[in-house]
């Protein structure tokens, strides 16, 4: 780097000390050039980071940056020992990018109090899309969802490739599909493009979102968080304007809980409305389809078009179930708000109130569910079981290709008896019957998940604490076989800033159009409070 004059000498050392680090990742130095205190601000395509330790936070699992050189330095003196440097980047492997930042005198040396950096353009990211075209498959070119987008978790199959389950080993050992999924094809139908197949969690075995063997994709809402999973690609695509869609599934809230942490619409369909032909399966007895969206309108759409529209490859009509509205009447589940972090309590408890005092109140009762671990237990027996059963056969065949989380959770899996599943199945179809008589003529409403996403740096004793009080959660919808659709409605704070939480809405099995229109009047009344 060349020395621009018009700088300030020990202004210009201390930008050239900064930006070596930059190149050898040295996070030591990094933290001490940028201000401490709670006012230090980087932003960046992702997102505003407000905070000192927020930013060393981030930047301790961003990695390093590709070599570069800084060929051009704009200097403005703004004060008295206060400046901003505005600098263009060359990277060795193409392309440019711009790093802005205000500096200021603190204690006789120079920090940076504010920064915003352009990086160049990436090819693409492959921590969300494993295949991306512009597009992949060019849907009809009249339809509904004409004009649309769609990212494709990685389980469903697509004509001519293979399906890679978020794993190397499993994508090498795939062979290439002869037919597309119905669910794919629908969409294609309805006039949406295929612009890629993304990312999904190891064998969709996960909520968490990340992967060790592709990496984490970044949160769209929360920079420094986790995406959330299994659909953790199609769920990052579409908050941060790669797609408009997401083709995903739900297990456990594999659609529920990334809708949440981004803040999406994402829709968890009844258990067996759209077939699950060309799905590769965890555990068929909770698998489902959904989709991702950034609005409810958009929702509306695909809904609108993929369960109702004649001829469609994936369902029969259900729009006569859907036809009715479902009425303005929620229940809260006790046992649900009792096991929420206290600022996402508050915050729901702040929007029931306001619903209450609003000029079109909906009904709000309390209802109780029954204690979260009698619905989790025998769900996760069954799941583990299915699990298992549906991938020994590969795993046994490929030892340690999986990471370590999913590999523990396998192992369990393989020790579940046969008298353990049966019982868990008993248990379950009791619940089933109770979950049914309650949504029967009301719609659950409660926080999609316990709070916001967790950071990226969380220890793995924390990531699985979250886990297992998130599925607690989102096990009931499931074990009902029941529609559900988190819709972000509430923001409360976390170490990276505001955040999104989701508010989930779960109705009787077969409403899942018309659980779209009641959300949309829910958000609609909620806007206008």
């Amino acid at each position: 780097m060349t020395a621009v004059f018009d700088i300030p000498d020990d202004l210009f050392s201390a930008f050239d000390r900064y930006e070596r680090a930059v190149l050898d990742n040295d996070l030591a130095v990094l933290d001490e050039m940028f201000a401490t205190g709670p006012g230090t601000m980087r932003g960046d395509g992702a997102g505003l980071l407000v905070g000192h330790d927020t930013i060393s936070a981030f930047r301790g699992v961003r990695g390093g940056v590709p070599p570069r050189e800084i060929e051009r330095i704009e200097y403005r003196p703004l004060a008295d020992g206060v400046a901003l440097l505005v600098s263009v980047s060359r990277y060795h492997g193409g392309g440019t990018g711009l790093q802005t930042q205000l500096w200021q005198r603190q204690d006789d040396r120079w920090v940076i109090t504010a920064a915003h950096v352009t990086p160049r353009a990436p090819a693409f990211d492959r921590s969300v899309w494993r295949t991306v075209g512009d597009p992949l498959f060019q849907g009809a070119w009249e339809g509904p969802l004409r004009g649309l987008t769609v990212a494709v978790k990685d389980l469903f199959a697509i004509k001519g490739y293979r399906i890679g389950a978020g794993n190397p080993a499993y994508l090498e050992s795939a062979r290439a599909e002869t037919t597309t999924a119905p669910a794919v094809a629908d969409l294609l139908r309805g006039g949406a493009s295929l612009r890629g197949i993304a990312r999904t969690d190891e064998f969709a075995y996960s909520i968490a979102g990340d992967n060790v063997h592709y990496g984490t994709p970044p949160n769209g809402a929360l920079p420094g968080a986790l995406p959330g999973g299994s659909s953790s690609g199609p769920a990052t695509a579409v908050a941060t304007g790669q797609a408009e869609i997401g083709l995903a599934t739900d297990t456990a809230g594999s659609v529920r809980v990334p809708a949440s942490y981004q803040g999406l619409w994402g829709l968890r369909t009844t258990h067996g409305l759209v077939p699950r032909q060309g799905l590769l399966p965890l555990a068929q007895s909770f698998d489902t389809v959904g989709w991702l969206t950034r609005d409810g309108d958009t929702l509306q759409r695909v809904v609108d078009w993929c369960l109702s529209y004649d001829g469609s490859d994936s369902t029969e009509s259900v729009y006569g179930e859907s036809g009715d509205d479902l009425p303005w009447r929620f229940a809260v589940p006790d046992e649900v708000m009792d096991a929420v972090e206290p600022d996402t309590r508050a915050a729901f408890d702040t929007l029931l109130a306001r619903l209450a005092a609003s000029d079109d109140p909906p009904v709000l009762r309390r209802v109780a569910l029954g204690p979260l671990d009698d619905h989790f237990e025998p769900f996760r027996t069954v799941q583990a079981a299915e699990a298992w059963r549906n991938n020994a056969e590969w795993l046994r065949a490929h030892p340690g290709a999986t990471g370590p989380a999913v590999a523990e959770r396998f192992r369990a899996a393989s020790r579940v008896t046969a008298a353990e599943e049966a019982t868990a199945r008993a248990r379950l179809d009791d619940l089933r019957g109770r979950l049914h008589e309650t949504v029967r003529d009301v719609v659950l409403l409660l926080p999609t998940v316990p709070g916001p996403a967790p950071s990226r740096t969380a220890d793995g004793a924390r990531v699985d604490a979250v886990r297992q009080a998130t599925l607690r959660m989102t096990t009931p919808a499931a074990i009902g076989g029941l529609p559900a659709l988190s819709v972000p409605l509430l923001t409360v704070q976390a170490a990276q800033g505001p955040a999104p939480v989701g508010v989930c809405l779960v109705s009787r099995s077969g409403t899942d159009i018309a659980l779209v229109r009641l959300a949309r009047r829910l958000a609609a009344a909620v806007r206008a409070l």
